[in-house]
């Protein structure tokens, strides 16, 4: 039997404020966020996928991330090439999202946010929401790194990451 999802979501609206220096410590933020996810088709209704990335998924993760660091959307210049990562899990009626975000050369607040904090992000957000919820996964892949959030072993496996990791698989 086929099961159709799909989710719409409501624009971001408000002032960000600006910062200079990151925690060292994993910190998690919420952030609404315009979100369309592309209709889907499953054979079952239980079964963990890969969703598509459409542009305005791609844009309501860059607006979440940019809130998440306190800093405007226009501080970026986009998801990292080859770092994004969109997935649902109906177990848990969550969409998972991971992505790094690319610093504006002109915005040293967005540079700075990114050295001190990493740039890679993880997001989740009740099917039912339209807020994404944003996890600083800063060192991520360092040896020793401790993940701010467990990603479900089913969400890991059709990302083909590691069991237990929080991070995309490092290029050889």
């Amino acid at each position: 039997m086929s099961r159709t999802l799909s989710a719409a979501s409501a624009l971001v609206g408000g002032a960000l404020l600006l910062s200079a220096c990151g925690s060292s410590t994993p910190t998690a933020s919420t952030s609404t966020t315009s979100t369309t996810v592309a209709t889907t088709t499953a054979t079952s209704h239980d079964s963990t996928r890969n969703l598509l990335l459409t542009p305005s998924v791609r844009q309501s993760l860059l607006a979440a991330g940019a809130a998440s660091h306190r800093l405007p959307v226009s501080d970026y210049t986009g998801l990292a090439p080859g770092t994004a990562y969109y997935a649902i899990d109906p177990s848990t009626s969550t969409y998972y999202a991971a992505a790094g975000i690319d610093a504006n050369p002109n915005s040293l607040q967005a540079q700075i946010g990114d050295q001190d904090d990493g740039g890679y992000l993880l997001f989740t957000r009740p099917v039912w929401s339209n807020k994404w919820t944003v996890y600083n996964d800063g060192l991520g892949a360092a040896q020793d790194a401790i993940c701010p959030i467990k990603i479900p072993a089913a969400v890991l496996a059709v990302w083909n990451w590691r069991p237990k990791s929080c991070y995309p698989p490092q290029s050889p």
